[in-house]
């Protein structure tokens, strides 16, 4: 598919065939919203390459997802098994996963559309993990039926959303296309090796209870947590050295901003101008 994909996929909206005139130059106006211009530099710049490499911002979403991908592999693998071994039938087992899953992709849509309205990824992702952390925490310290469904419940509500919340992340807070696309690289080398743990910790025979794979779970998504909040606290230090740079982000709309060269401006540029700012 990775051939067909390249003659197919688009590079860029303003190159899709299947837009409008008009919706391209919608999408590719919404792309750069954050940077402040429409135009993008487009192509490979090998020194962005580099920077990211060495950008721990990159590292620190990389982890997170990897953190993430712990439950976010688990859970629809082992959970009917979950289901069984807490007294379900075999067929209501598989019957009852629906009802969390359902959740979880509610809450998804909800979470993600409140943080692009806020702009605050990293306090979505901080709740969204608590969420999770103290679902695993009732799976593994409760032996009531109804209260480690419940458990379930808060789980799924946790885990996927936060995932949902990581992958834009990462673009948001990369200046340039070579930069985002290197980023989405390094979190999913590092992210998909999640599933390799995750996927692992369940064996049959912590069955009923799998105290092992739940603990870790829990464990894992309370880390996302603390990743997202060291990320964010990074955000809102780099955001300060921008505001004291080129002026706060209503200086510049107000045409009053500054760059470093002491000329007034209100351009933004893609690789980190005067109007770019991380989305905490």
């Amino acid at each position: 598919m990775a051939a067909v994909a390249y003659f197919f996929l688009p590079v860029s909206p303003d190159k899709a065939r299947f837009l409008t005139k008009e919706e391209a130059m919608v999408a590719k106006a919404r792309g750069v919203r954050q940077v402040g211009d429409v135009e993008r530099i487009g192509g490979i710049v090998w020194r962005d390459i580099g920077a990211t490499l060495l950008d721990p911002k990159a590292w620190f979403t990389a982890f997170m997802y990897f953190s993430t991908n712990v439950g976010f592999s688990s859970l629809p693998v082992f959970l009917p098994t979950i289901l069984e071994d807490m007294g379900f039938s075999s067929i209501n087992a598989q019957g009852l996963t629906a009802p969390p899953f359902f959740l979880s992709f509610l809450v998804t849509i909800f979470s993600v559309y409140v943080a692009d309205k806020t702009q605050q990824r990293g306090f979505t992702i901080m709740l969204m993990s608590t969420i999770g952390f103290v679902g695993y925490v009732l799976l593994a310290a409760c032996e009531t039926v109804g209260v480690r469904y419940f458990g379930v419940f808060l789980a799924a509500a946790g885990i996927f959303p936060s995932i949902a919340n990581i992958l834009p992340w990462v673009l948001n807070n990369q200046g340039s296309d070579t930069r985002r696309g290197t980023g989405i690289a390094i979190l999913n080398i590092i992210g998909q090796c999640g599933p390799l743990l995750g996927t692992n910790i369940f064996p049959k025979e912590e069955a009923p209870r799998y105290l092992k794979g739940m603990w870790v779970s829990a464990a894992f998504t309370l880390f996302t947590g603390f990743l997202a909040l060291c990320l964010r606290t990074l955000l809102v230090w780099e955001n300060k050295k921008l505001d004291r740079t080129y002026g706060t982000k209503l200086d510049i709309q107000a045409g009053q901003g500054v760059d470093p060269s002491g000329v007034t401006t209100d351009v933004g540029e893609e690789n980190y101008g005067p109007s770019f700012r991380y989305v905490l």
